[in-house]
């Protein structure tokens, strides 16, 4: 006989305890919101969210987030209890070595794990980018009589995603575009981590959010669950626009001691606290991870309604299938994340008359790529005409039509840079999004999470020195190339000519388990000779015994004429272009030793920061200070980024001695 159902009382007591336990077994952790929020969120995950737990990659199911990420313990609670493959063992494992159950939730390590939140603010800019999937993607594929993509995003945010400017970011570009399938639900509990919110926090929400074309509703009191109920079905009814509930709790609801304290929010309880707080529950004071068996019969009755909504949909997809052939094996091809077999099959190659600047290559590589690859969508903060990533005649995402594969973000670079996470996370698109390399300051975070998921998305950065001139040092990137080539997981190239730009694409595209970063120039670079070995990381340019020159980007044609120079002057220099750090890091030693022998001297040139280069060279010319406002060529001049200046230190440190 199967056991009853427990009611919802009693699921929610147990994700509180579950998650006080696992707290205070950690002595670490953030007991209060998940306290809090267990009614709100057992009524979505148990009623409202369409998912599947034994299909949790499921194309068609709800996407969740739980931007409030050190409320951890309430999604571990839910996924467990709700049919998830995440054991009870795991979660006496919270925050331990290598267990399914971190301090902040990670994707691709705990299955229902849709995204990688801790950040605040950045979940709920992915909800955004989510649901703007989900728009494109229906408008692409589904047709009259056959809906196969149609489902909804929701969100968990706390005050605190909601203090951080990338919230302002996210809300605007989402009411402007009009996502009407976005749901957050804002826990409204009036504590931080410091005390009271109002500290530091006292805007009206509601009138905020309703300033950027939102609809606003209410939930009075998060323990009525008539309420909890109204608010989740009305937000499911969708007007156009998308929905925020905000939803008034009580941090570390039941402690007698803790209750609307910030006591609660950031640390355990402690055994005293723990008893009473179980005790005001009505809980055994004694039992820990206590699982009552109706509350665990949910996991079966969860798992087989899933599997009733993923065999609903398979029996539509079906359907879709016969009916249009194309477009379902194009859905089934970009869901796996495959490329065409001939997506690269138009890429242009440059020859020695020719000599733009990187970006502009990038243009006509990133245009050829995208008409093989419809998956490709691109967008950009306000500088479309500046980095030359648009998608020609391939229309624009905007309200109401979500046809186009141009992304137009505006000036929100924050935004734009966990948005583009969420489209790779979400499946079915390959998203690009570019700005100023001066601005990945704004997107550090973003591409640092994009490192940390192993997400396929690209990211372009233009302007990429101080030979983009006259702005001056407020837009010249000095430091931003060794931020970059610091963080775990991420290839950042720095193509020499178009060639190295188009093999670039080549490695970026290919490339499934991480971001890959791309530095243009603005100014023209002359096309080198021979094959541009970028997927190796450095190549050996012109040949020479007694030194190596090596630089990237813009710096390549110059180390090119630097070896002219020190020849004149009988020194045979070898010229190494070395795009990527990331990529020469990954060869085996031979090909190392191939490029860069040891006992040859080494003379490295950049125009950015030093910082690192002691890695491969055992001098370094580059840029220790800010720019400055001039023209680029002038400041490539009087910073000593130059073929002369290049071939004269290296004459000084490799020559002959007198």
């Amino acid at each position: 006989m199967a056991t009853t159902l427990a009611p919802p009382e009693l699921c929610i007591t147990t994700v509180r305890t579950l998650a006080i336990d696992a707290i205070e077994r950690a002595k670490s952790g953030h007991p209060g919101a998940p306290m809090g929020l267990a009614p709100v969120a057992w009524q979505l995950f148990s009623t409202m969210l369409r998912h599947a737990p034994q299909e949790p990659e499921w194309p068609n199911r709800d996407r969740f987030v739980l931007s409030a990420g050190h409320a951890s313990m309430l999604l571990y609670a839910l996924l467990h209890l709700t049919g998830y493959d995440l054991p009870l063992d795991e979660l006496k494992r919270f925050r331990q070595w290598e267990s399914m159950t971190p301090g902040h939730p990670e994707h691709g390590l705990t299955p229902g794990v849709e995204t990688t939140t801790g950040p605040l603010g950045q979940g709920l800019a992915n909800a955004v980018g989510f649901a703007l999937a989900e728009e494109i993607l229906a408008a692409r594929f589904n047709q009259p009589g056959h809906a196969v993509v149609d489902h909804r995003t929701w969100c968990i945010c706390s005050d605190g995603d909601l203090m951080e400017g990338i919230s302002h970011e996210a809300a605007s570009i989402a009411g402007h575009l009009k996502l009407g399938k976005l749901i957050v639900i804002y826990d409204s509990n009036g504590i931080s981590l410091d005390g009271p919110t109002s500290l530091s926090f006292s805007e009206d929400i509601p009138a905020r959010f309703g300033a950027y074309g939102w609809r606003v509703l209410h939930i009075d009191d998060g323990n009525d669950l008539a309420q909890i109920d109204a608010a989740l079905a009305a937000a499911q009814t969708s007007d156009g626009r998308p929905t925020i509930i905000v939803c008034k709790t009580h941090i570390g609801f039941g402690s007698p001691n803790k209750q609307d304290s910030q006591a609660s929010h950031g640390a355990a309880l402690g055994p005293e606290e723990t008893i009473a707080t179980k005790r005001a529950y009505g809980w055994p004071e004694d039992a820990q991870f206590l699982v009552p068996d109706e509350v665990a019969a949910w996991a079966q009755h969860m798992t087989e309604r899933g599997t009733g909504l993923a065999s609903a949909w398979q029996d539509t997809f079906d359907a879709y299938r016969a009916a249009h052939p194309d477009l379902a094996a194009q859905f089934e091809r970009t869901t796996a994340g495959a490329l065409p077999d001939d997506w690269g099959a138009d890429i242009p190659t440059f020859g020695p008359d020719d000599s733009p600047a990187t970006r502009a290559a990038g243009a006509k590589v990133i245009n050829a790529i995208g008409a093989r690859v419809p998956e490709l969508v691109q967008g950009t903060a306000d500088l479309s005409s500046s980095t030359d990533t648009t998608l020609k005649d391939q229309g624009v995402v905007s309200a109401g039509d979500f046809a186009g594969r141009n992304l137009y973000y505006g000036v929100r670079e924050h935004a734009m840079g966990a948005i583009t996470n969420a489209l790779a996370l979400h499946g079915g698109l390959r998203p690009v999004a570019s700005t100023f390399l001066m601005f990945f300051d704004y997107m550090k975070n973003t591409i640092r999470l994009a490192g940390l998921m192993e997400l396929p998305a690209i990211f372009v950065f233009t302007h990429d020195s101080i030979a983009l001139g006259e702005d001056g040092p407020t837009h010249q990137p000095v430091e931003h190339l060794a931020a970059l080539r610091a963080i775990p997981n991420v290839v950042t190239i720095r193509p020499a000519d178009g060639n190295e730009t188009a093999a670039a694409w080549r490695v970026a595209m290919e490339r499934t388990d991480g971001p890959t970063v791309m530095v243009l120039t603005r100014q023209s670079l002359p096309t080198l000779d021979g094959p541009a070995d970028v997927a190796r990381g450095a190549y050996v340019v012109a040949d020479g015994t007694d030194c190596i020159l090596i630089a990237t980007g813009s710096e390549v044609s110059a180390a090119v004429t630097a070896r002219d120079l020190l020849a004149a002057k009988d020194i045979s220099a070898r010229v190494v272009s070395m795009p990527s750090w990331e990529l020469f890091d990954q060869q085996d030693d031979d090909y190392v030793e191939s490029v860069l022998p040891d006992g040859v001297p080494k003379l490295a040139m950049e125009a950015a920061s030093t910082l690192g280069w002691e890695r491969w060279a055992d001098a370094v010319i580059g840029i220790d200070t800010f720019g400055a406002s001039a023209p680029g060529p002038q400041l490539m001049e009087e910073y000593g980024i130059t073929a002369e200046a290049m071939a004269e230190i290296a004459a000084e440190i490799f020559g002959p001695e007198d």
